[in-house]
């Protein structure tokens, strides 16, 4: 199927690994020219050149925190005419919510609600003045359902869908459409440090905490960030133009739940 993308521009958030360059990645292999955002030059340089080896799309890199007014604005000097945006962060770090500062909080809220609101907010009308837009966020199953520890990307990432649940119903006149992706369970390096922070919580093995929760995983294994790239290159194709405002739960089953 040809999802009607080539030509298109897309900016993905800290697209230099993880689920983030598996966007950037499926994105690229449906023609959409790339603009990725990470804070390691390092990774960013090595995605680049690999999305480069194995498709004809242009590629630009952009090191900054897109968390940062200056890294936000340093990103869009890099790409003036978005058609595709990708929200993505990393997720604040787990613990009891007792522990949890004021600091903490409003450093959740600012990355993981705020700035994508913010980047929203550079790009929506051009896209709505060109009739053509996808704006796709990368929140959490835990907005789904809520894991105890991780009370800062709870908060944060509810924040966002409720946002969003609003803004989305008054774009897809102007095929502009607005969607989430919440991730379960998924092979990377995200993954790896959070079930080390469960371990350590727990005073358990990773191992342990690993086999835990694929036994909670009707699919019997993590997901595959290319499974959740796919996704996303969908939502945003030119066949998804009639979804908005959707949450896109993407977790082997392990939600068990009829809404």
């Amino acid at each position: 199927m040809d999802f009607g993308l080539k030509g298109k521009w897309g900016l993905v958030c800290a697209g230099s690994k993880g689920l983030g360059r598996a966007c950037a990645e499926s994105l690229a292999e449906e023609g959409v020219n790339i603009i990725i955002v990470a804070r390691g030059a390092e990774a960013l340089a090595e995605t680049a050149e690999h999305i480069r080896s194995r498709t004809t799309v242009e590629v630009k890199t952009v090191a900054a925190d897109i968390t940062t007014q200056e890294g936000r604005e340093l990103t869009m000097k890099a790409c003036p005419q978005l058609d595709i945006l990708v929200n993505n962060a990393g997720g604040p770090p787990a613990g009891d919510f007792r522990s949890f500062t004021l600091a903490d909080w409003e450093k959740a809220l600012h990355a993981n609600m705020l700035t994508p609101i913010e980047l929203i907010k550079s790009v929506l009308d051009g896209m709505i003045d060109r009739k053509f837009g996808r704006i796709v966020n990368i929140t959490s199953a835990a907005v789904k359902a809520p894991i105890p520890i991780l009370g800062l990307s709870n908060g944060a990432r509810a924040g966002l869908t409720g946002f969003i649940a609003g803004l989305s119903r008054q774009t897809p006149m102007h095929n502009v459409t607005i969607n989430n992706i919440l991730p379960g369970a998924f092979a990377t390096e995200t993954m790896n440090g959070r079930m080390a922070a469960m371990a350590k919580q727990s005073n358990t093995t990773i191992e342990e905490v690993a086999q835990s929760r694929l036994n909670a995983i009707p699919a019997g294994r993590f997901g595959q960030p290319k499974e959740f790239g796919q996704l996303c290159a969908y939502i945003c194709s030119a066949q998804a133009s009639y979804i908005t405002g959707h949450n896109f739960l993407i977790d082997g089953g392990v939600y068990n739940g009829t809404l």
